[in-house]
């Protein structure tokens, strides 16, 4: 965490399908969201992105694993995605009890918790963490509450993909 927020890690980015990680990372948790009713809502034709998979992917993991620690079973986890003027916007969101409304631009700060004294596991880095990689991606990162939950929200720059090179025909 230290040497993410101290910008010392270098980024390992490629031009990569966002989709990719939203796939990896909803098969890593694929237990702990067995028991929710998980949305993806992603457009189909969702432009290359440039950015380090691994760290992205931690980054969705974090927030759909928070998503689901702080829902009930069988409530609904939302991740949607859309492009928005430069950007890419990620959202991902659940049907629970929602952040702390006194607290909630604190959440995002190291060993921060949604919960005064929460009943779920953790240490409090998750969204911090979140924060440091977006941040290195020349991202923004929100919570929000909404009517019946919460939202956390992210964007990413578009960019520009390279030209796809066409293959040399024989």
């Amino acid at each position: 965490m230290a040497r993410l927020q101290a910008g010392n890690i270098p980024l390992n980015k490629e031009w990569q399908a966002f989709e990719e990680i939203v796939g990896s990372s909803t098969r890593l948790l694929a237990g702990l969201l067995a028991s929710r009713k998980l949305e993806i809502d992603l457009p189909k034709d969702l432009p290359l992105l440039h950015f380090d998979a691994v760290l992205l992917e931690r980054v969705l993991c974090n927030l759909l694993e928070n998503a689901a620690k702080y829902s009930p079973e069988g409530s609904r986890i939302q991740l949607v995605a859309r492009t928005r003027d430069s950007f890419l916007e990620v959202a991902v969101g659940n049907d629970g009890a929602g952040f702390p409304v006194d607290r909630l631009d604190q959440v995002f700060e190291l060993f921060a918790r949604g919960e005064q004294e929460p009943a779920v596991a953790g240490t409090g880095l998750g969204l911090a963490i979140c924060k440091a990689i977006i941040i290195a991606h020349a991202g923004t990162i929100v919570a929000e509450n909404r009517p019946g939950g919460a939202w956390v929200r992210f964007t990413l720059p578009l960019g520009t993909p390279p030209a796809m090179e066409e293959e040399a025909t024989r």
